[in-house]
């Protein structure tokens, strides 16, 4: 396995978990009521916050409502298409 076939797939592994955690997200401000802290949230919760707290900074809630986290899928998925997609600079690389 060569270096670029191992960042591909590290890279690969940290994009997919950030988009899925970012969907959880998502889903999760669905229900405000919800405790971020307990157990089972506090799982997508802390890897997502470092993120979400300075974008929030940004831009603020639209209508009560937090999209940062849809911005941040959008980030993770044009950084996924750039490095990774079918002609990205790592796929290109790596052949």
């Amino acid at each position: 396995m060569t270096a670029i076939n191992l960042t591909v797939w590290i890279l690969s592994l940290v994009l997919g978990t950030l988009t899925l955690l970012f969907i959880f997200r998502i889903v999760l401000t669905w229900y405000p009521q919800v405790d971020l802290n307990r157990f089972p949230l506090n799982l997508v919760a802390w890897p997502t916050e470092p993120f979400l707290a300075p974008t929030r900074k940004l831009i603020p809630p639209l209508g009560g409502v937090d999209i940062t986290p849809i911005v941040w899928v959008g980030i993770c998925s044009l950084l996924r298409e750039i490095f990774l997609g079918q002609q990205g600079l790592l796929t290109m690389m790596s052949r």
